[in-house]
C-alpha cells in the first residue's frame, strides 16, 4: 500500500518474525524498497510488551519505540526529505491527492515553517466487513494477517478523550520525538485536516459500544484496489504463498 501512495523507503525495525514473513521481508529488501534493521532488544534486556508502562513494566518501554523513532529520524535526515512515524499496522491515506508526496506538495508551500505535520488515527474495526464479500479473495485463503480492503467502517474519535495522531515530519528539522507528537523541533507543527489526510488503522474497535449505524462508510482503500491486489499476488506467488 505505501508502494502505491509514493514511499520510496520502508524501514521496520524486526525484533523477531517467523521464517514465512522472513522471506517476505528479504523479498522487499532485495528489491531495495524495504530496509531491515535487526533489533533483537529482548536479548540484552526485558523490554515492555506493551505501551502502557504502568500495566507492562520492563527495563525500557515498548520493545524501545522511542529509541527507534529517534534513530530512524538520525539516519534520515541525509537522505529523506520526510519521514512517516507510524505503526505498521496504520496507513496514512491522502483523501485529496493521489499519493503522499503530491499531499506534502500542496502542504509545504502553504505552511513553509511546519516541520512535523500531525495527522489523525482513525479506527476501523476489524470486527465489521463490507457485506458483499467481494474482496474475500479465495487465492487469499490462509494468508496470515488482516485484509485491509474488507473493512470500510470508520468511527469518528471520541471527543472527550485525547486521541493519538501520527506525523510526517522533515527529519532535519526534528531533535527529538515522542510517539505522538516531536517533543524539540525546529519550526512549527501543523494538524492536518480530516479531510486532507487521515490514518486508517484496522483493528479492535476503540468505541466498541457504536453500532454499525453509528460508523462512517470510508471507501478510500478501494481507490487503489486493481493495483493493490495485483502486487500482492505477485509477491505472494514469487514466494509461493498462494492457495491454488
Amino acid at each position: 500500500m505505501y508502494r502505491l501512495l509514493g514511499v520510496n523507503r520502508v524501514v521496520i525495525y524486526n525484533t523477531s518474525c517467523g521464517p514465512d514473513l522472513d522471506r517476505l521481508l528479504q523479498s522487499y529488501a532485495q528489491e531495495g524498497f524495504l530496509e531491515v534493521v535487526p533489533w533483537p532488544i529482548d536479548m540484552h534486556m526485558n523490554p515492555s510488551h506493551g505501551w502502557h508502562f504502568p500495566e507492562h513494566g520492563g527495563d525500557i518501554h515498548y520493545f524501545g519505540q522511542l529509541t527507534t523513532l529517534n534513530e530512524c529520524i538520525y539516519s534520515s535526515m541525509e537522505r529523506s526529505r520526510y519521514v512517516l512515524l507510524n505503526d505498521i499496522d496504520e496507513i496514512v491515506m491522502p483523501y485529496k491527492h493521489d499519493n503522499l508526496m503530491s499531499l506534502m506538495d500542496t502542504l509545504q508551500p502553504q505552511h513553509p515553517d511546519v516541520g512535523s505535520c500531525r495527522c489523525v488515527n482513525h479506527i476501523f474495526p476489524k470486527n465489521h466487513y463490507e457485506p458483499s464479500g467481494k474482496f474475500h479473495l479465495p487465492q487469499w485463503r490462509g494468508i496470515p494477517g488482516i485484509n485491509i480492503l474488507e473493512h470500510i467502517y470508520r468511527e469518528d474519535p471520541a471527543r472527550n478523550i485525547y486521541h493519538p495522531y501520527k506525523m510526517i515530519v522533515q527529519p532535519r528539522m526534528v531533535e527529538q520525538t515522542s510517539v505522538h507528537e516531536v517533543l524539540k523541533y525546529f519550526g512549527q507543527t501543523y494538524r492536518v485536516p480530516l479531510e486532507v489526510c487521515r490514518l486508517i488503522h484496522v483493528r479492535v474497535a476503540l468505541r466498541g459500544s457504536l453500532t454499525l449505524e453509528q460508523l462512517n462508510v470510508d471507501k478510500r482503500l478501494w481507490d487503489f484496489q486493481e493495483k493493490l491486489i495485483s502486487n500482492v499476488d505477485k509477491v505472494l506467488g514469487k514466494l509461493e504463498f498462494l492457495v491454488t
